[in-house]
């Protein structure tokens, strides 16, 4: 944990300060969100993962995975390319995200750059990447910045999460715009992703 991240957030927001005194820095993972996967099993994931109920999304991601442990083989994008669409459908995956994770692998058998390419990327060049992949839009290139490149100032204004802690926090009527999200947010640069991990650890709280 970056306590110098920590001690700065909280001498500029003081309501986000009682967010971090309630919730503690121990840990900030999602429980649900798996992080430090390799490229292919995040991007999956993170596929999975699109509007749907988070608890649905683990249940089909922990099926999609045990498709390929049970067969003795590996996640990679060939025995995606190589696994049948009715195979797929019964994990629980719609034709829609079928056709992404197909795509996906397709797109890392054509050489979309690799985890270790990423991580050398500026944050625009790892969104641009990405968003070549059918299905990966900003908002999931951003979680693959928060929480597999770590990266420290990213602000994901179009995520529902960040939206409806916001509006309970600053005891908004309606869910925040982008642009309101963007100038509230200048008080936490350059460490808005952990604002967003603390963000959504205080909806449970």
């Amino acid at each position: 944990m970056d306590i110098q991240a920590i001690i700065y957030l909280k001498q500029n927001d003081p309501i986000l300060a009682k967010v971090i005194e309630l919730v503690g820095t121990d840990s900030l993972e999602l429980a649900y969100y798996q992080e430090n996967l390799d490229l292919l099993t995040a991007l999956s994931q993170a596929i999975i993962f699109q509007q749907i109920s988070t608890k649905v999304a683990t249940k089909i991601f922990q099926r999609f995975i045990l498709l390929y442990q049970q067969a003795d083989r590996q996640l990679t994008a060939k025995a995606i390319l190589e696994t049948p669409e009715d195979v797929l459908r019964s994990v629980g995956l719609s034709r829609q995200k079928i056709t992404y994770l197909k795509d996906l692998a397709l797109k890392i058998e054509q050489g979309l750059p690799t985890l270790a390419e990423l991580t050398l990327m500026e944050d625009a060049e790892v969104i641009a990447s990405l968003t070549q992949v059918k299905g990966i839009g900003k908002w999931t290139a951003q979680m693959f910045l928060i929480f597999h490149l770590h990266r420290p100032d990213v602000l994901p204004v179009n995520d529902l999460g960040i939206q409806s802690a916001i509006a309970k926090l600053y005891n908004l009527n309606t869910l925040p715009d982008p642009k309101t999200i963007e100038k509230l947010a200048q008080k936490w640069q350059p460490y808005r992703s952990l604002a967003c991990r603390y963000l959504w650890r205080s909806l449970a709280i």
